[in-house]
């Protein structure tokens, strides 16, 4: 007969302290005095009864528990449980975000994380409440974790191994035993996943899963920032060997069940560097004197079926990944460049959406369904721009058209409301080795707004198609479930506050007389047009604007000025995109309506891998900014404040976008303090203000590539 294992008898006060809340959570009827815990944690020694006691007293005087009878505490009733996202700061401490969004932010102070990470979902035990005092908890349960890979740099002695992880909200470095390393050195970037947490440790343990390289090298650093948003860097053997087995198997018989465009003069419009062609235009004049023209989007679905590990792979990824230098397809190069691609000169797949229109834009018919192309000529933006403006050039008389007709539905667009978000791209010229050699600017042209208004009509339509039920016209009955594009409409309180930042420019943003507010947006962005302002106003536009989204609730797109929109137009490169194309299929067969919840969740997704990406290409954008500069130390440069905060100025440099930031610790001049309502910086004795949008003479004082951070100073002059 097995003997009993005996408890370890706690000693350290956070794990001692941990055990009595579990037996007080448990038993939350049940009374206990000081002599009664001890008894049942086992804690023997007379130092272990006195900390018992103490920390008995402490839970009391924060109101976890409450005294019954002197010296008996039981759970404090008023106290409850919440569940939901540890939002964690630089400082340790943390934010929960509750699930059903009905209540406050619990703060959770550093020492009641009890292991929890940013992101894990939580189950916490919120104290009973304090006048005038935000909600405050302890985590008490760890109901999933985010992620348990992170990424970092290895430091490694004799017989002990870290890595000292990159994320600045994680607080605690990963334990690596020497016989974990699979060959990791001493300052290389790793990725290491944790296995163990023992109950008492200060840091976990882990193992490393991926050896990225050398600090600054880089690959090593691309892959580091996809790591560190826990996004993908390549492609798992078995999904590479499910594409490579795929071929683009256009038949006579596949040919058959389409509508064939192969004899209407089709083309592709992209990015020089582009390699993935999702969509192409054809357009061809009708013998009533009309245009035809077709929206051909590449028939991802046709090769990515459902349940395959290709279709697995697709959705866990959600998107492909833009970074400063490359870009990370969310489809295996095979065919996201090859049999999906729209490549010239060769027979394609498509699902299309072809409409009819006059010379005014006015669209009298529209078609969808799938059909098989032909591309005739693979144009770039810049070669297409050539001769939209000299008039001249292969296709001429099919681009001018296709041109003047984007025109008339752009115009026609902005006069129903949609507003005009036109930023400057920065770019970056890279050598073969990834360093950044210089900055350029990419503004969108005609070429490039011809493409947009045609994906923006297909996308429209097909929303409009489910949405407005016209696939069972006369039936008043709920939409089948659908998968939309939406764009609320921007909070007032974050448009009081661009309006009252932009008057500092001399623009006006609140709508003068009939005007509506997109409207009235609209008349800003095309006033800071060209000035030095332009970007951070803009900017600030965007960040007024609510987040575009997924959704199968469907709100409109305020952005737009559209009721119905959807993403159509990019499923090699978006998986919403493929949703799409499956239930337009779906329901052109007339197939029943989806699960709306199971969609509801694969939008949430979705949107979250978007996010991370969209944060990911920040980052790797920040890293090349970094690397820019750093052999520019000393060097000055002309600025704006771009942002005001309570530890110092956020400066954009005009010349190259670049930005930094100057530390209030180093404007020595005075004392300042941070004005939140003015949004400025204030010096207490000579009341000098530092405002959003103030142009600034500054120089180049750090550049730290770890931590991705510029520092500026002031420039003497």
């Amino acid at each position: 007969m097995g003997q009993k294992k005996k408890r370890k008898n706690p000693s350290r006060k956070t794990d001692l302290r941990q055990l009595i809340q579990g037996l007080f959570f448990n038993q939350p009827k049940r009374a206990f005095n000081y002599k009664q815990v001890a008894a049942l944690l086992e804690v023997k020694k007379k130092s272990g009864r006195q900390m018992v006691q103490l920390i008995l007293t402490e839970l009391f005087e924060s109101g976890y528990l409450t005294e019954t009878v002197p010296g008996k505490y039981k759970l404090l009733s008023r106290g409850s449980t919440v569940t939901g996202i540890i939002d964690m700061t630089a400082s340790g401490a943390a934010f929960v975000v509750p699930d059903d969004g009905s209540e406050e932010d619990v703060f959770i102070p550093r020492n009641s994380m009890n292991k929890a990470l940013n992101g894990d979902r939580v189950k916490v035990f919120q104290s009973a409440r304090r006048r005038n005092k935000q909600p405050e908890g302890e985590v008490i349960e760890i109901l999933t974790r985010k992620r348990d890979s992170f990424v970092g740099t290895m430091q490694i002695s004799r017989t002990l191994a870290f890595m000292i992880v990159d994320d600045r909200v994680m607080q605690h470095d990963i334990f690596i035993p020497i016989k974990s390393l699979k060959g990791a050195k001493d300052g290389q970037k790793v990725v290491a996943k944790i296995i163990e947490w023992p109950e008492r440790a200060k840091n976990p343990i882990g193992e490393i899963i991926d050896v990225l390289g050398d600090v600054g090298d880089n690959n090593a650093e691309m892959h580091a920032i996809l790591a560190e948003f826990n996004l993908p860097y390549k492609y798992p053997e078995e999904v590479n060997r499910e594409a490579a087995k795929m071929d683009a198997g256009i038949t006579p018989e596949e040919i058959k069940k389409r509508r064939d465009f192969r004899k209407v003069t089709t083309f592709t419009i992209d990015p020089a560097d582009a390699k993935d062609f999702d969509d192409a235009l054809s357009i061809q004049k009708l013998k009533n004197g009309n245009w035809e023209v077709g929206v051909h989007i590449a028939d991802v679905t046709h090769y990515v079926q459902d349940k395959t590990l290709l279709e697995k792979e697709a959705y866990e990824r959600a998107t492909s990944v833009y970074l400063v230098d490359r870009v990370v397809p969310m489809l295996p190069e095979h065919l996201s460049n090859g049999i999906c691609s729209l490549r010239p000169n060769e027979e394609k797949l498509c699902f299309s959406v072809v409409f009819e229109m006059n010379d005014n834009g006015s669209i009298l018919n529209s078609w969808v369904g799938r059909t098989v192309i032909y591309s005739d000529r693979r144009f770039t933006y810049a070669e297409a721009q050539e001769v939209i403006e000299t008039g001249e050039g292969d296709l001429k008389e099919e681009i001018l058209t296709l041109d003047s007709l984007a025109k008339k539905i752009r115009d026609q667009r902005f006069k129903e409301g949609a507003i005009g978000f036109e930023r400057v791209e920065v770019k970056f010229n890279i050598d073969e080795t990834g360093k950044p050699l210089g900055v350029y600017f990419k503004e969108a042209k005609d070429a490039n707004k011809l493409i947009e208004e045609f994906m923006l009509l297909a996308n429209k339509r097909v929303s409009e198609l489910i949405g407005k039920n016209e696939l069972t016209p006369g039936r008043k009955t709920k939409p089948k479930t659908f998968v939309y594009r939406i764009h609320d409409v921007p909070n007032p309180d974050k448009f009081e506050a661009f309006a009252s930042f932009v008057r500092r420019f001399g623009y006006e943003a609140l709508p003068k007389g009939e005007e509506s507010v997109n409207k009235s947006l609209n008349r800003v962005l095309h006033e800071v047009h060209g000035k030095k302002e332009q970007n951070i106003v803009e900017t600030l536009a965007v960040r007024t604007m609510a987040k575009a989204i997924y959704s199968t609730h469907n709100i409109g797109h305020y952005g737009l000025s559209f009721k119905h929109y959807s993403h159509f137009t990019s499923p090699i490169r978006r998986y919403p995109d493929m949703m799409v194309h499956r239930l337009l299929d779906r329901y052109l067969k007339g197939g029943n309506s989806v699960n709306e919840e199971r969609y509801e969740e694969m939008c949430q997704h979705s949107s979250d891998m978007e996010q991370r990406a969209a944060d990911a290409e920040r980052a790797s954008i920040k890293f090349k900014q970094v690397e820019f500069l750093k052999d520019k130390i000393g060097q000055e440069f002309d600025g704006v404040i771009s942002g005001v905060t309570e530890w110092g100025l956020y400066v954009e440099i005009i010349e190259n976008k670049c930005e930094g930031m100057i530390p209030i610790r180093d404007l020595d001049d005075d004392y300042y303090s941070f004005d939140e309502k003015e949004y400025c910086l204030i010096g207490r004795k000579f009341n000098k203000k530092y405002q959003l949008g103030e142009p600034l003479r500054i120089v180049i004082a750090k550049a730290n590539l770890e931590k991705k951070q510029l520092d500026f100073a002031m420039a003497e002059s």
